[in-house]
């Protein structure tokens, strides 16, 4: 495929001018037929390397995803470029499952995102649908080795076996060497090529700080932030719930998510982070995984994390829109113990410790703590990132190298094949049954350190493996491996600056420290709260609109025209035609220092254009497919049309017995529930269309 073709596309439909690190790489690969594993750091774009081939494609493209929530915004997401999808999983109908089965057969859809326990759905349909590409999002969660280990994954080998021909594209943004291997094994792929994109999230600021009266460092941190979106992580459900009570006895809107709460509850409070009504949530690790939200500016870990790919998928969720975010990271010796015992007790326990004291090792670091980062996926850097605490107060180096030789010289005669204490007893010289069973004493270099306490090798070698001179092969017994960095360090000369090994004083905390400054001229908040109002229509999330990224571009160059409007980052056509009308207004009012007025909801062609094609006698999802929209979002348009007293009858959508379940369910729910409250409610039993016509009829009635 040309680059021609690839680049008009990727503007015509997600308003791109150019595409992000290793994307058209992989696309022209998955285009080719050969099958792919992509690794690429949460916001890189994974999702446009399968979305725009689908659209290519001649057939459909299967997508294979962990979460419904992630599903049903990535599809509103593809909607609102005019690309047609859909999902398929239980909160459906049947019949609403058997039309999307029908309107993929037809070729109608170019996408269906379904989760692995869903595929059964499809099952029968297989046989006569021309699948031109199979994605697995999430592809980590297949290996026993990953750090979120899902077994319905574990099935998903069949697919290549039954679709030979097909492509298949496996996508993460944490897996390390062992769990790419596994990747690959499991999924039985053949000859896949490996791209590994850059994990270095430069707009992300990394900081680490000792967990002194963390509530308060935390309260401050935020009110220095306001209007913020962020992520509050916690090891524990009842810390959730006691910090989110904290914040918001000082007047900040926070709430607490965990597995433990309510469904209803836990519901509530996604859907109110997610659409921008409550800016921040205190929440446990499985927070977040299913949320594709783009203007997350920063995340705080209140606990040290289980291990670096869970951490770095956490604070992976700050940022994605590419704008400057922060992380912050407290430990304590406490969380430590907590989490060794942990470890301990679950699987893998050998291969989840060593990962738990790699990612200390993190957190203890006086060296770059991007190079840290980057240097565990593989990714080896010579240059310090300049944002992080590290670089912004370097400690003290001294000329290492002697010591750095030693130790490389060391795992070199034990042929990369000793975990690290066992490099230091032979450094050290010990006379320990460790050494003299396998005879390592007869060895050159034994005791080549021995002048040097355990505990400082023990520093120094953490050291070498934070700059990237080494690294643990945790699916090996955790043995020390050298990186092609350190035959520069032993062979060519290369020098290396280490920190002396001392006991880290704990730093003077200055609680009102300032954020970033990201000064706004005003016209970003009047443009964000435009889209607000939108989303609050549509029934879709903010960021499914415009990006905040988009929204700054357009605060900076302030189109006036729809030809400028669609040179903005962010917008193709579809949201050119949907939306550039009203922010083109909005900015030319904001230009001539008039006060935007407030956008008047429109009972507009959108609604006109759905009664007309009802008038028809189309059904719904005939009208979604027409119109380009979700099922849910034609569903609510017709009852705003019934509540307008336009359409005078729909008890083909909701019968009078349902209707009156609806209104006791509505006794026992907060007002304003969300429709997911009530599905929730009646055990996933009532379909999400009735619920929305039942609560119309109901609203009608008052």
């Amino acid at each position: 495929m040309t680059t021609s073709i690839l680049h008009a596309n990727l503007k015509e439909h997600f308003g791109f001018e150019q595409f992000r690190q290793h994307q058209e790489d992989i696309i022209q690969t998955v285009l080719s037929g050969q099958d792919t594993v992509a690794i690429m750091p949460t916001g890189g774009g994974k999702s446009i390397c399968f979305q725009l081939p689908a659209l290519l494609l001649p057939g459909i493209t299967i997508v294979i995803s962990p979460l419904i929530a992630l599903m049903k915004d990535q599809v509103d997401s593809l909607k609102a470029n005019g690309i047609p999808a859909c999902f398929i999983n239980s909160t459906q109908s049947s019949e609403e499952q058997q039309f999307y089965i029908d309107a993929l057969r037809e070729g109608t859809i170019k996408l269906v995102y379904v989760a692995p326990e869903s595929l059964s759905y499809l099952d029968q349909a297989f046989n006569s649908l021309q699948i031109s590409l199979i994605a697995i999002d999430e592809a980590h969660c297949i290996s026993a080795w990953g750090h979120d280990f899902r077994p319905a994954y574990t099935n998903l080998g069949y697919l290549k076996n039954r679709f030979r021909a097909t492509p298949v594209l496996a996508l993460t943004a944490t897996a390390d060497k062992a769990t790419r291997a596994d990747i690959v094994q499991q999924l039985n792929l053949i000859n896949p090529k490996i791209v590994v994109a850059s994990f270095d999230r430069k707009n992300l600021s990394l900081e680490v700080r000792p967990a002194l009266d963390r509530v308060k460092q935390i309260i401050d941190f935020i009110e220095n932030r306001p209007d913020e979106s962020g992520i509050v992580y916690c090891l524990s459900r009842k810390t959730t719930e006691e910090l989110a009570q904290k914040l918001q006895q000082k007047g900040i809107k926070a709430k607490a998510y965990h597995a433990g709460l309510e469904s209803k509850l836990r519901a509530k409070t996604q859907d109110d982070f997610i659409n921008d009504d409550c800016p921040i949530v205190c929440a446990t690790i499985a927070f977040g995984m299913g949320i594709d939200k783009s203007n997350v500016r920063w995340v705080i870990h209140y606990n040290l994390p289980k291990n670096i790919e869970g951490y770095y998928q956490e604070i992976g969720r700050a940022g994605r829109d590419g704008l400057p975010s922060e992380t912050l990271l407290f430990e304590s010796y406490a969380d430590m113990i907590q989490l060794q015992k942990f470890a301990s007790e679950g699987l893998n326990s050998e291969v989840q410790l060593a990962k738990l004291q790699r990612m200390k090792q993190y957190a203890d670091a006086l060296s770059c703590r991007r190079k840290i980062l980057l240097s565990y996926f593989g990714e080896l850097v010579t240059e310090n990132c300049g944002n992080c605490d590290i670089c912004k107060n370097p400690p003290v180096f001294f000329d290492g190298t002697i010591l750095a030789q030693k130790a490389l010289s060391a795992i070199t005669r034990l042929q990369e094949n000793e975990p690290l204490t066992l490099i230091i007893d032979f450094l050290r010289g010990s006379k320990n049954a460790s050494i003299y069973d396998k005879e390592y004493q007869n060895l050159k270099s034994y005791g080549i350190g021995a002048d040097i306490s355990w505990f400082d090798w023990n520093q120094y070698l953490i050291q070498l493996i934070n700059l990237g001179y080494c690294e643990i092969a945790f699916h090996q017994k955790n043995r020390i491996l050298l990186t092609p960095l350190a035959r520069k360090v032993l062979f060519e000369g290369e020098k290396v600056k280490l920190t002396a090994v001392v006991k880290k004083p704990a730093p003077t905390i200055d609680f009102k420290e300032k954020a970033p400054s990201r000064a706004s001229s005003g016209l970003f908040d009047v443009l964000r709260k435009l889209r607000y109002t939108i989303s609050k229509e549509d029934e879709v999330p903010a960021y499914v609109i415009f990006s905040d990224a988009t929204l700054r571009h357009m605060e900076k160059t302030r189109p006036m025209s729809e030809a400028e409007f669609l040179t903005i980052e962010g917008v193709g056509k579809a949201k050119l035609e949907k939306y550039g009308s009203e922010f083109i207004e909005a900015i030319i009012e904001f230009q001539k220092n008039k006060p935007v007025t407030p956008r008047v909801k429109k009972e507009s062609s959108t609604y006109k254009e759905t009664l007309a094609l009802f008038n028809e006698n189309l059904s719904v999802e005939e009208i979604a497919v027409r119109r380009k929209l979700g099922v849910s979002t034609v569903i609510s348009h017709i009852a705003k049309l019934y509540s307008d007293d336009l359409l005078n009858d729909v008890s083909s959508f909701v019968n009078s017995s349902e209707v009156d379940h609806i209104r006791e369910a509505q006794k026992e729910l907060q007002p304003n529930a969300p429709l997911k409250s009530y599905f929730d409610y009646f055990e996933e039993e009532m379909p999400y269309s009735k619920i929305r016509m039942g609560l119309a009829v109901i609203e009608k009635e008052h």
